[in-house]
Protein backbone atom coordinates (compact mmCIF):
# COMPACT_ATOMS: atom_id res chain seq x y z
CA UNK A 1 0.00 0.00 0.00
CA UNK A 2 2.79 2.20 0.62
CA UNK A 3 4.41 1.36 -2.02
CA UNK A 4 1.74 2.09 -4.31
CA UNK A 5 1.53 5.65 -2.43
CA UNK A 6 4.59 6.41 -3.05
CA UNK A 7 4.62 5.31 -6.79
CA UNK A 8 1.24 7.98 -7.01
CA UNK A 9 3.11 10.64 -5.61
CA UNK A 10 6.06 10.10 -7.50
CA UNK A 11 4.18 9.93 -10.59
CA UNK A 12 2.05 13.80 -9.82
CA UNK A 13 5.16 15.21 -9.01
CA UNK A 14 6.79 14.65 -12.11
CA UNK A 15 3.58 15.26 -13.82
CA UNK A 16 2.98 18.51 -12.27
CA UNK A 17 6.89 19.07 -13.04
CA UNK A 18 6.14 18.64 -16.71
CA UNK A 19 3.55 20.48 -16.61
CA UNK A 20 5.18 23.52 -15.23
CA UNK A 21 8.28 23.27 -17.73
CA UNK A 22 5.53 23.18 -21.20
CA UNK A 23 3.31 26.15 -19.79
CA UNK A 24 3.37 29.70 -21.50
CA UNK A 25 4.98 31.52 -19.12
CA UNK A 26 8.81 31.85 -18.28
CA UNK A 27 9.63 32.43 -14.70
CA UNK A 28 12.31 34.16 -12.71
CA UNK A 29 12.52 33.74 -9.32
CA UNK A 30 13.09 36.78 -6.49
CA UNK A 31 14.97 35.28 -4.09
CA UNK A 32 16.00 36.99 -0.65
CA UNK A 33 16.04 38.04 2.64
CA UNK A 34 12.36 39.49 3.01
CA UNK A 35 12.23 39.18 6.89
CA UNK A 36 15.31 39.49 8.39
CA UNK A 37 18.39 42.09 8.63
CA UNK A 38 18.57 42.20 5.06
CA UNK A 39 14.85 42.33 4.37
CA UNK A 40 15.77 46.39 3.33
CA UNK A 41 18.53 45.91 1.06
CA UNK A 42 16.83 43.90 -1.39
CA UNK A 43 13.95 42.08 -0.09
CA UNK A 44 10.04 42.87 -1.37
CA UNK A 45 10.99 45.90 -3.09
CA UNK A 46 13.48 43.77 -4.99
CA UNK A 47 10.70 41.67 -6.89
CA UNK A 48 8.78 45.04 -7.94
CA UNK A 49 12.01 45.91 -9.26
CA UNK A 50 12.13 43.12 -11.35
CA UNK A 51 8.35 43.33 -12.06
CA UNK A 52 8.98 46.85 -13.49
CA UNK A 53 11.67 45.61 -15.65
CA UNK A 54 8.98 42.70 -16.98
CA UNK A 55 6.91 45.56 -17.48
CA UNK A 56 9.04 47.94 -19.55
CA UNK A 57 10.32 44.87 -21.74
CA UNK A 58 6.71 44.07 -22.80
CA UNK A 59 5.47 41.66 -20.14
CA UNK A 60 6.43 38.75 -22.90
CA UNK A 61 9.57 37.00 -24.03
CA UNK A 62 9.72 34.53 -27.53
CA UNK A 63 5.83 34.71 -27.29
CA UNK A 64 5.42 33.45 -23.81
CA UNK A 65 4.42 35.55 -20.84
CA UNK A 66 6.92 36.44 -18.61
CA UNK A 67 6.18 36.11 -14.28
CA UNK A 68 7.68 36.97 -11.25
CA UNK A 69 7.97 34.86 -7.90
CA UNK A 70 9.77 35.57 -4.73
CA UNK A 71 10.41 33.89 -1.42
CA UNK A 72 12.09 34.31 1.46
CA UNK A 73 15.57 32.54 2.15
CA UNK A 74 15.59 33.41 5.99
CA UNK A 75 19.54 33.81 5.39
CA UNK A 76 19.66 30.23 5.76
CA UNK A 77 21.19 28.07 2.48
CA UNK A 78 19.68 24.83 2.96
CA UNK A 79 15.97 26.86 2.84
CA UNK A 80 17.59 28.72 -0.27
CA UNK A 81 18.85 25.25 -2.06
CA UNK A 82 15.15 23.78 -1.35
CA UNK A 83 13.50 26.61 -2.95
CA UNK A 84 16.25 27.13 -5.78
CA UNK A 85 15.51 23.14 -6.41
CA UNK A 86 11.69 23.17 -6.58
CA UNK A 87 11.22 26.37 -8.75
CA UNK A 88 13.82 24.48 -10.79
CA UNK A 89 12.45 20.98 -10.98
CA UNK A 90 8.61 21.66 -10.21
CA UNK A 91 7.85 25.28 -11.20
CA UNK A 92 9.93 26.21 -14.37
CA UNK A 93 11.49 28.87 -13.41
CA UNK A 94 14.59 29.31 -15.48
CA UNK A 95 17.02 32.19 -13.49
CA UNK A 96 16.54 33.22 -9.82
CA UNK A 97 17.79 36.99 -9.08
CA UNK A 98 18.87 39.08 -6.16
CA UNK A 99 20.33 36.28 -3.96
CA UNK A 100 21.46 38.50 -1.30
CA UNK A 101 23.15 36.81 1.13
CA UNK A 102 27.22 34.91 0.07
CA UNK A 103 26.52 32.17 1.45
CA UNK A 104 22.90 31.48 0.06
CA UNK A 105 23.98 33.04 -3.21
CA UNK A 106 27.06 30.20 -3.37
CA UNK A 107 24.63 27.27 -2.56
CA UNK A 108 22.23 28.52 -5.11
CA UNK A 109 24.89 29.46 -7.68
CA UNK A 110 26.28 25.79 -7.43
CA UNK A 111 22.39 24.07 -7.84
CA UNK A 112 21.81 26.45 -11.14
CA UNK A 113 25.52 25.15 -12.30
CA UNK A 114 24.43 21.92 -12.71
CA UNK A 115 20.96 22.40 -14.01
CA UNK A 116 22.08 24.83 -16.59
CA UNK A 117 19.54 27.83 -15.28
CA UNK A 118 21.09 31.29 -15.01
CA UNK A 119 21.64 33.22 -11.52
CA UNK A 120 21.71 36.99 -11.72
CA UNK A 121 23.49 37.65 -8.32
CA UNK A 122 22.92 41.35 -7.42
CA UNK A 123 23.44 41.58 -3.24
CA UNK A 124 25.65 38.71 -1.83
CA UNK A 125 29.50 40.43 -2.21
CA UNK A 126 31.72 37.17 -2.28
CA UNK A 127 34.11 37.34 -4.94
CA UNK A 128 34.04 33.26 -4.92
CA UNK A 129 30.52 34.10 -6.85
CA UNK A 130 33.37 35.15 -10.09
CA UNK A 131 36.52 33.44 -9.08
CA UNK A 132 36.54 29.54 -7.59
CA UNK A 133 33.04 29.31 -7.31
CA UNK A 134 32.54 30.60 -11.11
CA UNK A 135 29.34 29.41 -13.34
CA UNK A 136 29.04 29.63 -16.83
CA UNK A 137 25.41 30.58 -16.13
CA UNK A 138 26.30 32.09 -12.87
CA UNK A 139 26.63 36.64 -12.69
CA UNK A 140 27.32 38.96 -10.53
CA UNK A 141 25.87 42.11 -10.73
CA UNK A 142 26.11 45.35 -8.85
CA UNK A 143 29.53 44.76 -6.30
CA UNK A 144 31.41 42.88 -4.06
CA UNK A 145 33.78 42.56 -1.36
CA UNK A 146 36.54 43.99 -3.90
CA UNK A 147 34.77 46.72 -5.43
CA UNK A 148 34.05 47.88 -1.71
CA UNK A 149 37.32 47.74 -0.18
CA UNK A 150 38.76 49.12 -2.82
CA UNK A 151 36.31 51.97 -3.32
CA UNK A 152 36.39 53.13 0.09
CA UNK A 153 39.82 52.37 1.89
CA UNK A 154 42.10 54.00 -1.13
CA UNK A 155 40.26 57.07 -0.65
CA UNK A 156 40.31 57.48 3.41
CA UNK A 157 43.67 56.31 3.54
CA UNK A 158 44.63 58.45 1.12
CA UNK A 159 43.28 61.28 3.05
CA UNK A 160 45.36 60.81 5.79
CA UNK A 161 42.90 57.69 7.45
CA UNK A 162 46.31 55.21 7.71
CA UNK A 163 45.22 53.22 10.73
CA UNK A 164 42.26 50.86 10.94
CA UNK A 165 40.61 48.39 13.38
CA UNK A 166 37.96 45.90 10.95
CA UNK A 167 34.27 45.22 12.56
CA UNK A 168 33.26 41.94 10.26
CA UNK A 169 30.18 40.06 10.46
CA UNK A 170 30.94 35.99 11.27
CA UNK A 171 30.15 34.54 7.54
CA UNK A 172 31.49 34.37 3.98
CA UNK A 173 30.64 37.71 3.21
CA UNK A 174 32.15 39.62 5.99
CA UNK A 175 35.43 36.99 5.78
CA UNK A 176 36.05 38.16 2.46
CA UNK A 177 35.28 41.71 2.96
CA UNK A 178 37.84 41.87 5.98
CA UNK A 179 40.41 39.92 3.51
CA UNK A 180 40.23 42.29 1.14
CA UNK A 181 39.78 45.49 3.25
CA UNK A 182 42.61 44.52 4.81
CA UNK A 183 44.81 43.66 1.71
CA UNK A 184 43.71 47.32 0.13
CA UNK A 185 45.05 49.37 3.57
CA UNK A 186 48.66 47.51 3.70
CA UNK A 187 48.76 47.86 -0.49
CA UNK A 188 47.48 51.87 -0.23
CA UNK A 189 49.91 52.39 2.63
CA UNK A 190 47.93 51.68 5.78
CA UNK A 191 47.88 49.43 8.52
CA UNK A 192 45.08 47.34 10.11
CA UNK A 193 45.49 47.08 14.07
CA UNK A 194 42.87 44.77 14.77
CA UNK A 195 39.94 42.81 13.68
CA UNK A 196 36.90 41.33 15.61
CA UNK A 197 34.15 39.32 14.49
CA UNK A 198 30.16 39.55 15.64
CA UNK A 199 27.44 37.21 15.02
CA UNK A 200 25.17 38.43 12.27
CA UNK A 201 21.70 39.58 13.42
CA UNK A 202 23.34 40.63 17.22
CA UNK A 203 21.35 43.93 18.54
CA UNK A 204 24.80 44.75 21.31
CA UNK A 205 28.01 45.77 19.67
CA UNK A 206 29.43 47.24 22.87
CA UNK A 207 32.17 44.80 23.35
CA UNK A 208 33.38 45.11 19.74
CA UNK A 209 32.86 49.06 19.44
CA UNK A 210 34.90 49.31 22.28
CA UNK A 211 37.93 46.89 21.42
CA UNK A 212 37.87 48.94 18.26
CA UNK A 213 38.16 51.93 20.59
CA UNK A 214 40.81 50.98 22.92
CA UNK A 215 42.73 49.61 19.77
CA UNK A 216 43.22 53.66 18.86
CA UNK A 217 42.82 53.17 15.03
CA UNK A 218 42.06 56.48 12.78
CA UNK A 219 39.47 54.36 11.15
CA UNK A 220 36.87 51.64 11.92
CA UNK A 221 35.96 49.60 8.66
CA UNK A 222 32.47 47.73 9.17
CA UNK A 223 32.68 44.81 6.94
CA UNK A 224 28.28 43.95 7.34
CA UNK A 225 25.37 44.94 5.80
CA UNK A 226 21.58 45.66 6.57
CA UNK A 227 20.98 45.71 10.33
CA UNK A 228 24.43 44.83 11.45
CA UNK A 229 25.45 47.87 9.94
CA UNK A 230 22.70 50.51 10.80
CA UNK A 231 22.72 48.82 14.62
CA UNK A 232 27.00 49.19 14.66
CA UNK A 233 26.58 52.79 13.95
CA UNK A 234 23.83 53.47 15.69
CA UNK A 235 25.53 52.41 19.14
CA UNK A 236 28.87 54.02 17.82
CA UNK A 237 27.25 57.43 17.75
CA UNK A 238 25.81 56.43 21.22
CA UNK A 239 29.64 55.79 22.26
CA UNK A 240 30.66 58.90 20.67
CA UNK A 241 33.32 56.76 18.48
CA UNK A 242 33.04 60.19 16.09
CA UNK A 243 33.21 62.88 18.28
CA UNK A 244 36.47 61.29 20.17
CA UNK A 245 37.85 61.53 16.36
CA UNK A 246 37.63 57.92 14.88
CA UNK A 247 36.02 58.09 11.67
CA UNK A 248 33.85 55.05 10.60
CA UNK A 249 34.21 53.92 6.88
CA UNK A 250 31.25 51.66 6.15
CA UNK A 251 31.78 49.01 3.29
CA UNK A 252 28.70 48.10 1.99
CA UNK A 253 25.98 50.27 2.90
CA UNK A 254 22.56 51.42 1.10
CA UNK A 255 20.44 54.30 1.24
CA UNK A 256 17.57 52.67 3.06
CA UNK A 257 20.50 52.26 6.15
CA UNK A 258 21.18 56.12 5.86
CA UNK A 259 17.32 56.51 5.56
CA UNK A 260 16.56 54.86 9.38
CA UNK A 261 19.91 56.07 11.00
CA UNK A 262 19.00 59.62 9.70
CA UNK A 263 21.85 62.03 8.65
CA UNK A 264 22.08 63.50 12.45
CA UNK A 265 23.92 60.04 12.74
CA UNK A 266 25.03 59.09 9.33
CA UNK A 267 26.67 62.50 7.98
CA UNK A 268 30.17 62.41 7.05
CA UNK A 269 30.28 58.45 6.18
CA UNK A 270 32.01 57.48 3.44
CA UNK A 271 31.28 54.03 1.44
CA UNK A 272 31.44 52.88 -2.75
CA UNK A 273 27.83 52.20 -4.10
CA UNK A 274 27.09 51.28 -7.46
CA UNK A 275 23.91 53.08 -8.21
CA UNK A 276 22.57 56.73 -6.75
CA UNK A 277 19.11 57.72 -7.41
CA UNK A 278 20.19 61.41 -7.85
CA UNK A 279 22.60 60.86 -9.94
CA UNK A 280 21.36 61.85 -13.66
CA UNK A 281 18.11 62.47 -15.73
CA UNK A 282 17.77 58.63 -16.24
CA UNK A 283 17.98 57.46 -12.78
CA UNK A 284 16.00 60.29 -11.18
CA UNK A 285 12.94 59.15 -14.11
CA UNK A 286 13.44 56.13 -13.17
CA UNK A 287 13.24 56.38 -9.10
CA UNK A 288 10.62 58.29 -8.85
CA UNK A 289 8.60 55.15 -10.68
CA UNK A 290 9.95 52.95 -8.09
CA UNK A 291 8.79 55.79 -5.39
CA UNK A 292 5.58 55.93 -6.31
CA UNK A 293 5.05 52.14 -6.84
CA UNK A 294 6.93 51.37 -3.12
CA UNK A 295 7.01 54.14 -0.98
CA UNK A 296 10.95 54.70 -0.87
CA UNK A 297 13.98 55.56 -2.77
CA UNK A 298 15.37 52.31 -4.80
CA UNK A 299 19.37 51.39 -3.62
CA UNK A 300 21.63 49.74 -5.67
CA UNK A 301 20.02 46.28 -5.21
CA UNK A 302 16.36 46.93 -6.00
CA UNK A 303 17.88 49.31 -9.38
CA UNK A 304 20.92 46.35 -9.90
CA UNK A 305 17.88 43.55 -9.52
CA UNK A 306 15.64 45.66 -12.75
CA UNK A 307 19.04 45.83 -14.92
CA UNK A 308 19.86 42.35 -14.33
CA UNK A 309 16.14 41.21 -14.91
CA UNK A 310 16.19 43.18 -17.70
CA UNK A 311 19.45 42.35 -19.94
CA UNK A 312 18.15 38.50 -19.19
CA UNK A 313 15.20 39.18 -21.09
CA UNK A 314 16.51 40.97 -24.17
CA UNK A 315 19.19 38.20 -24.06
CA UNK A 316 16.35 35.24 -24.48
CA UNK A 317 14.76 37.38 -26.98
CA UNK A 318 18.26 38.06 -28.96
CA UNK A 319 18.96 33.88 -28.39
CA UNK A 320 15.41 32.89 -29.67
CA UNK A 321 16.02 30.29 -26.81
CA UNK A 322 15.32 30.04 -23.11
CA UNK A 323 17.98 27.65 -22.78
CA UNK A 324 20.14 29.05 -19.97
CA UNK A 325 23.67 27.83 -21.42
CA UNK A 326 22.32 29.99 -24.66
CA UNK A 327 20.66 32.99 -22.92
CA UNK A 328 24.33 33.13 -21.00
CA UNK A 329 26.21 33.21 -24.08
CA UNK A 330 24.44 36.17 -25.60
CA UNK A 331 24.38 37.98 -22.28
CA UNK A 332 27.95 37.94 -22.26
CA UNK A 333 28.15 39.21 -26.03
CA UNK A 334 25.31 42.04 -25.59
CA UNK A 335 26.27 45.72 -24.02
CA UNK A 336 23.92 46.88 -20.92
CA UNK A 337 23.09 50.22 -21.33
CA UNK A 338 20.11 50.98 -18.81
CA UNK A 339 19.56 53.86 -16.18
CA UNK A 340 22.08 51.55 -13.40
CA UNK A 341 25.07 51.29 -15.55
CA UNK A 342 27.16 51.38 -18.82
CA UNK A 343 28.88 47.90 -18.80
CA UNK A 344 29.94 44.51 -20.38
CA UNK A 345 29.94 40.90 -18.77
CA UNK A 346 32.80 39.67 -18.11
CA UNK A 347 33.94 35.73 -19.17
CA UNK A 348 34.21 35.10 -15.36
CA UNK A 349 30.52 36.46 -14.66
CA UNK A 350 31.49 40.02 -13.44
CA UNK A 351 29.32 43.24 -14.95
CA UNK A 352 32.06 45.58 -15.30
CA UNK A 353 30.62 49.02 -14.51
CA UNK A 354 32.13 52.05 -13.23
CA UNK A 355 30.93 52.47 -9.61
CA UNK A 356 31.27 55.86 -6.94
CA UNK A 357 32.86 56.70 -3.49
CA UNK A 358 30.03 59.16 -1.96
CA UNK A 359 29.73 60.80 1.48
CA UNK A 360 27.04 61.20 3.26
CA UNK A 361 25.22 65.24 4.07
CA UNK A 362 24.70 66.71 6.68
CA UNK A 363 21.43 67.53 7.66
CA UNK A 364 21.92 70.99 6.92
CA UNK A 365 23.49 70.29 2.74
CA UNK A 366 20.47 67.75 2.38
CA UNK A 367 17.57 69.19 0.54
CA UNK A 368 14.97 67.07 1.71
CA UNK A 369 13.47 63.08 2.40
CA UNK A 370 16.37 61.08 0.63
CA UNK A 371 18.75 63.67 -0.29
CA UNK A 372 21.28 61.89 1.43
CA UNK A 373 24.70 61.35 -0.63
CA UNK A 374 27.55 63.49 -1.93
CA UNK A 375 29.15 61.97 -4.68
CA UNK A 376 32.85 62.27 -4.49
CA UNK A 377 34.25 60.68 -7.53
CA UNK A 378 33.80 58.32 -10.35
CA UNK A 379 35.31 54.86 -9.87
CA UNK A 380 36.12 53.31 -13.42
CA UNK A 381 35.02 49.68 -14.03
CA UNK A 382 38.58 49.11 -14.25
CA UNK A 383 39.59 49.99 -10.88
CA UNK A 384 36.22 48.49 -9.38
CA UNK A 385 36.88 44.90 -10.43
CA UNK A 386 39.43 42.54 -9.52
CA UNK A 387 41.60 42.10 -12.72
CA UNK A 388 40.76 39.01 -14.79
CA UNK A 389 44.01 37.38 -14.43
CA UNK A 390 44.18 37.44 -11.13
CA UNK A 391 40.63 35.76 -11.10
CA UNK A 392 40.54 31.82 -10.28
CA UNK A 393 37.53 31.22 -12.12
CA UNK A 394 38.56 28.58 -14.79
CA UNK A 395 36.04 30.47 -17.62
CA UNK A 396 38.54 32.92 -17.08
CA UNK A 397 41.60 31.28 -18.70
Amino acid sequence: MRLAYLAAFCGLVVASAAQAQSTDVVRIGILNDQSGLYADFGGKTSADAARMAVEDFGGTVLGKRIEIVSADHQNKPDVAATIARKWFDVDGVSAIADLTNSAVALAVQQIAREKGKVTLAVGPATTRLTNEDCSATGFHWAFDTYSQAVGTARAVVAAGGKSWFILAADYAFGHQMAADLDRVVKESGGTVLGQVRHPTGTMDFSSFLLQAQASKAQVIGLANAGADTVNALKQAGEFGVAAAGQKLAGLVVVISDIHALGLKVANGLLFTTAFYWDRDDASRAWSKKFFDRTGRMPGMVQAGTYSAVLHYLKAMQAAGSADGKAVADKMRQLPIADFFAKGQLRSDGRMMHDMYLVEVKSPAESKGAWDYYKVLRTIPAQDAAQPLSASKCPLAK
